[in-house]
Order: structure tokens, then sequence, then C-alpha cells
């Protein structure tokens, strides 16, 4: 797959960022416990690292590779032959996929009720106008987005079975929002099945933690300043065998006349979002439900992202607001 220069070495620094964030620290007592084993991919548009520390075996990190293979060939809205783009291109025709990709819808659609729409995987008819990736900035026409969001609404998809049918044939499925979650607890199910007991499965902006470090204290985990320099934390969480999913304005973005654009779309207007929002951070079991709460809680805006996260139970939130003040849920771990 080509990528440009400049992208490549924004997903590099984002890694090296990453990386530098978790192990800081904590990184040397990791290494006197246990010496991890180590690979690096380029999937789902972004750099991935997977760190192990409690086996030499190299062909787990193989088979994790060839999962990461598997599941963007299944989900991805950018390759031609996989199961989402088999529905995109059905022209309303019933279409038969994976149990991976209906069990990754259910949850999609699980979260567009839970949001009223706020979170929507047919978001696609309108961010397949937003490029940016391109070194060309271009603002979508205002009429072309207004036509495109006539074409977003989850409840155009049915399924039934295996069958997945779409009753608007212009609707697109987008389910990069969430298939990064989705991908990494089937990365970690595997693992922990192998009897991994210690790692790291960092997807770009999703880190899941398997178990603890090698002496059993918890990992040290950097949340990234919006905007700032490689390596610069704005604060840090310490967790043990959790989902830390973290997403803002700042990841893909772009200026035009002055004015800001970023990636994260309102599922009303398709522009967007402007609610004074820059980051937010969703702590979980699950890699698949921080996805989903951090883009679901960031299109909500904090008042009522904040709501919805302490009316569920085993998950916390963290803000940043774009003065740069941090607002954590009642139960977010104490540095």
């Amino acid at each position: 797959m080509a990528l440009n220069k400049t992208i490549y070495k924004k997903l590099l620094s984002a890694l090296l960022t990453c990386t530098i964030l978790i192990l800081s620290i904590s990184g040397c007592s990791m290494v006197q416990n246990s010496e991890p084993i180590s690979r690096t991919g380029f999937y789902f548009d972004t750099i991935i690292q997977i760190t192990l520390y409690n086996t030499t075996d190299e062909a787990l990190l193989d088979e994790c590779m060839n999962m990461c293979d598997h599941y963007e060939k299944l989900l991805s809205a950018h390759i031609d032959d996989s199961d989402v783009s088999k529905i995109n291109t059905s022209n309303g025709q019933p279409v038969e996929v994976s149990d991976e990709t209906i069990e990754l819808l259910n949850i999609a659609l699980e979260y567009a009720e839970i949001s009223e729409g706020a979170f929507d995987p047919t978001i696609g008819s309108v961010s397949l106008l937003w490029d940016f990736d391109s070194d060309e900035h271009i603002v979508p026409d205002e009429s072309t987005i207004s036509e495109a969001l006539t074409h977003v609404n989850y409840h155009n998809i049915s399924i039934n079975g295996n069958t997945v049918t779409i009753s608007d044939p212009d609707t697109n499925i987008d389910l990069g929002a969430i298939a990064k979650g989705y991908i990494a607890d089937k990365l970690k199910a595997y693992l922990v099945s192998e009897n991994i007991t210690s790692g790291i499965i960092n997807l770009g902006g999703n880190v899941l933690l398997i178990g603890s470090k090698p002496d059993g204290s918890d990992f040290n985990i950097g949340i990234q300043k919006p905007f700032a320099d490689t390596s610069t934390s704005i604060t840090g969480v310490k967790a043990s065998n959790k989902s830390v999913v973290s997403s803002g304005t700042y990841e893909r973005y772009f200026e035009v006349d002055g004015k800001f654009y970023h990636h994260i779309l309102d599922t009303s207007t398709g522009y967007p979002l402007d609610n004074g929002l820059i980051g937010i951070t969703i702590l979980s079991d699950d890699s698949v439900v921080g996805d989903a709460l951090s883009t679901t809680c960031f299109s909500l805006g904090m008042e009522k992202g904040m709501e919805l996260i302490e009316s569920l139970d085993g998950i916390e939130v963290l803000f940043i607001t774009e003065d740069y003040e941090i607002h954590t849920s009642s139960g977010w771990p104490e540095e």
C-alpha cells in the first residue's frame, strides 16, 4: 500500500510517541523482569505495535499480524472485496458476510441506538467526501455534504442471520471508528489463549493491556497532550488488563483559509464537531467498547458524554477541552 512520506512520518511519530508514553517511567523495570519481543506493522491506515513480555515465541507475533491482515480485508471500507465494501456496493441487494462482520455491525448499531445517532456507522456517505490524509486540503461544498447526509441513517441497515441489506443504495457503512477496538480484543483473546500474561497491543490510539507488568505492577500509560511535541503527555493513568482508547481533533486535521477542520464528523451536519473538546480517553475492559464510546462521547459533548459514562459500570472517561483543562468521571484512577 503506497503511503506518502508526510503521512508515514506522522504515523511513525505517533507510534513512537505512544511507545514512549507507555514505557516511560516504568520501562526499565519491565526489561529487568523479562526481555520483551515486539513486532511492528502497517494496518488500518496506521502503524501498529504488539509487545509481549513473558514469551520468546515469535510465531505468536506472526499470527497476530496474520489476524490483522485478515480483519482488515474483512472490515475495511477501502478494500474492494471486503465484507463492508460488498455491502456498500450491493445496490440494496442482500449480502452474506462473515460472523465477525455481523458481530461488529451489531455492536455499531447498539451504540448508534445508545447515542441516538450521534455515533452512526453509516457516516461513510459523508466521510468519503473528506480526505484528511491528502496533501490537497479541500473542504467539500455545502450542497454535496447536505445530499450525502440524506443517506446517513443507521436504520437503513437490516441484519438477518449473516445477511445484511441496505435499504438505501447510496448509504455507505464505515466501521473505522470501532474496528481497531474490535480487532484489538480479538488479538488479546488469542494471546491469552496462548498463555500470554503480560503484553501491550497498540493499534494506533487503541492501547490494550494484557495483564500487568512482569513484576506485577500496573503499566503507566501516558495520555498525549493534543497538538504538543512528540512524547509530551498531559497526564497519565496506571492500569493493568485494561483498554485505554484515546482520540481527538489533533489526530487528523487540516486548515483552509484560517479555519480548522478535523476528522471527527457531526452526524447531523456532516462537518467536523465543534463542541469545545480536543481530546478524549476511555478506560474500559474491552477495546471495542472504548472505541465506540470515545466517538460517542466526543459526539455527545462533555456534559451528555459524562452523563452516559456515569451511567455505565466499569467504564471511565477523561475529557480535554480547548483550554487544556482535564475533566474526568468519578471513578477515574488517580495518577
